[in-house]
């Protein structure tokens, strides 16, 4: 997990001193205009994220964590079996080395290395199932934060939005700059919204399931009779 708090690089990035220069320099309301002798330009507007609590506080990657740890914990459980019931092997093995001849010794050596490598093959394959699984999650929580913040930021005539935590160039920003707060209700209110929705598609679709079962009919016992 120790890369999704770095996920937020490609999402949020650092905007150059210019930029710091012409908001700084122009005390004129954000996404409006001014005038100079020449020209009208736009004032680059500028917002930061503080992304340790957006991290740490958003319920969508709150339950994804928990449910990729305790995934890890149950692989790193069945890896543990696996381990301790070769070893068992090998100690056996080892007692029962005495009575046995070059041929059973060669054979059972033989087993329990490949017993071994299949092993070393089971654990690379969970690594590789958790570095997948991790990939996937910062994908998605890529795409959610960025589809948001495009259209918070298009609403609010905002240009450049920073990242702010310990590992980011911004050394210092204002309360004013600060949409962490908001970011993180939107986005904790639409993950709310998608929940709700799957919860009730789940539901219809078991109410479908059971008005699809058909009642045949009992058979008229009395014909014939």
């Amino acid at each position: 997990m120790k890369n999704l708090s770095l996920i937020l690089n490609a999402v949020l990035f650092v905007a150059v001193a210019v930029l710091y220069f012409l908001h700084f320099s122009t005390p004129q309301t954000p996404g409006k205009t001014f005038a100079s002798a020449d020209t009208a330009s736009v004032v680059p507007t500028i917002a930061f994220i503080n992304t340790d609590t957006l991290l740490q506080h958003y319920e969508f990657l709150k339950e994804q964590r928990t449910e990729l740890e305790a995934k890890t914990k149950k692989m790193d459980q069945d890896l543990q079996n696996r381990t301790v019931s070769l070893r068992n092997e090998i100690n056996a093995y080892q007692r029962n080395l005495p009575n046995m001849t070059l041929g059973q010794a060669r054979a059972a050596e033989e087993d329990l290395g490949k017993k071994q490598q299949n092993l070393q093959l089971y654990q690379q394959t969970l690594q590789q199932q958790l570095m997948q699984d991790e990939a996937k999650l910062t994908q998605a929580l890529y795409e959610k934060i960025t589809s948001f913040l495009k259209d918070y930021s298009e609403e609010r005539g905002i240009n450049v939005v920073l990242k702010f935590d310990p590992s980011s160039d911004v050394l210092y920003g204002g309360r004013a700059l600060d949409i962490t707060q908001e970011v993180l209700e939107g986005l904790n209110d639409i993950y709310a919204s998608e929940k709700k929705a799957g919860s009730s598609a789940k539901g219809d679709a078991g109410k479908s399931v059971k008005s699809d079962v058909k009642i045949e009919p009992k058979a008229d016992t009395t014909a014939g009779q």
